[in-house]
C-alpha cells in the first residue's frame, strides 16, 4: 500500500445564528483539517464565528471564509439578482469580517469558499467566478481559493494570480460535465458513511471525478468536504478520516505548505 498521501478534509461550519444551532462544530473540529465558516451572510454571526475561529484553533483546523449570498431566509441556497459588482462587494465584506474574528480569536484566515448558490453559479458562470475571485484577490492576494474542482472557479482563481486548492465533495452526486447533481433530484445527496468512503477512495484512485453514469473526469484533488448540515455529518466525517488514514493518507489542511 501506497504510504505518506496527504489530503484535506473540509466541512462548513459555524452556520447558526444566534441561539439557532445547525450541526456539531465541537464534534466536526476534532475529525476535519480545515472548517470553512459562514460569514453572517447565509448564516453566523460575529458570537459565532469569534467561537467556532477559537474552537478551530484549539483544535490546531485551519479556517477559511465561507461567503454566499445574503440570505439568511433561505440559508443562502437561492439564487439573487446580483450584479457582478454587488456580488464582488457582498464577497469582500464578508472576507474582512472574517479576518476580523478570527484575528480577535488568535487564528488567521487563510482561504476562501463560496457557498450554497454563490458556489453553484460560480460553478458554471465565468463572470461570477470572476468576481468570486477578484474580491478574494483585492482583500488579500495570498489568499488560497478554495474551488470547485473542474469548474469555473478554478480558472478564475487562477486567471487572478490566486493559489488554487481543488476540492472534491464526498457527499454530492456528479453529473457527467463535472457539474454537482441538483440537490431536488434522487441520489443528489450521499448521507451513507461507507457509500462516501467508497467512492471518495475510487475518486483519489484514479485523481478524477466519478459521474452518476461511470464517467470518469481527470483533476487534481486536493480537499475532500462533508456538508456538516447533512445528517449524520460527524459520523460521517469520522468513517471518511478513518477509512482514509487505513488507506495511507494522512490528513492536513491543504493550506499547509503553500
Amino acid at each position: 500500500m501506497e504510504r505518506n498521501r496527504v489530503i484535506d478534509l473540509n466541512a462548513d461550519l459555524g452556520e447558526g445564528f444566534g441561539p439557532w444551532r445547525m450541526g456539531d462544530d465541537d464534534a466536526m473540529l476534532q475529525v476535519v483539517t480545515s472548517a470553512n465558516v459562514a460569514c453572517g451572510f447565509h448564516a453566523g454571526d460575529p458570537d459565532i464565528m469569534a467561537k467556532t475561529f477559537a474552537l478551530a484553533r484549539e483544535n490546531g483546523v485551519a479556517v477559511g471564509a465561507h461567503v454566499g449570498f445574503p440570505d439568511l431566509a433561505g440559508f443562502g441556497r437561492r439564487p439573487m439578482a446580483m450584479t457582478k459588482a454587488e456580488i464582488e462587494n457582498a464577497v469582500a465584506y464578508q472576507i474582512g469580517a472574517a479576518q476580523a474574528l478570527a484575528a480577535l480569536s488568535g487564528h488567521r484566515i487563510r482561504y476562501v469558499k463560496a457557498h450554497g448558490a454563490l458556489a453553484n453559479i460560480a460553478e458554471r458562470d465565468a463572470g461570477v467566478a470572476d468576481a468570486l475571485a477578484r474580491a478574494t484577490r483585492a482583500v488579500d492576494a495570498s489568499l488560497t481559493l478554495l474551488a470547485i474542482a473542474l469548474s469555473e472557479q478554478v480558472h478564475a482563481g487562477e486567471g487572478a494570480g490566486l493559489n488554487v486548492a481543488h476540492e472534491i465533495f464526498a457527499d454530492r452526486a456528479y453529473v457527467d460535465d463535472g457539474g454537482l447533481q441538483p440537490r431536488g433530484e434522487a441520489g443528489a445527496v450521499i448521507t451513507d458513511g461507507d457509500a462516501a468512503l467508497a467512492r471518495v477512495n475510487d475518486m483519489l484512485a484514479e485523481r478524477a471525478l466519478i459521474t452518476i453514469t461511470g464517467k470518469r473526469l481527470k483533476t487534481p484533488i486536493d480537499s475532500i468536504c462533508v456538508h456538516g448540515d447533512t445528517a449524520h455529518a460527524v459520523e460521517m466525517a469520522r468513517r471518511l478520516r478513518a477509512g482514509l488514514e487505513a488507506q495511507g493518507f494522512s490528513l492536513r489542511a491543504f493550506i499547509e505548505g503553500r
